[in-house]
């Protein structure tokens, strides 16, 4: 199985930065992406970030120009840096893996608050 581990989070004043890690351990041959998601209460999960294999980048709308997606494949690391930062960034945030064959694996997720 696949162990991902997000760390970074927690209460940032707006217009503040933040930067998530997450570390992936375990059977990872064969990832086809990673990226990050989030969710608010009350609010559907949603992707925030991708990286594939090919390293083609996808972001949502609300965070271009503000977020910044990478990851240290020698690590098997993936980063998000979330600058400008907004209260409705305010989510769990959440590592996740895909396969092509299928599967996706997710972290435990972590805690961005944004409040003044």
């Amino acid at each position: 199985q696949v162990h991902l581990v997000e760390s970074g989070g927690g209460l940032v004043q707006p217009g503040g930065s933040l930067r998530l890690s997450c570390a992936a351990s375990g059977r990872l041959f064969g990832i086809n992406a990673m990226g990050w998601y989030r969710q608010a209460p009350g609010k559907e999960r949603e992707l925030v970030a991708l990286i594939t294999s090919g390293v083609i980048i996808t972001y949502a709308n609300s965070v271009k120009g503000r977020f910044t997606i990478s990851r240290d494949n020698a690590k098997n690391m993936v980063y998000l840096q979330m600058n400008s930062l907004k209260p409705e960034d305010t989510a769990v945030y959440y590592c996740n893996v895909g396969f092509a064959t299928g599967y996706d694996f997710w972290g435990q997720g972590t805690q961005v608050t944004v409040s003044s």
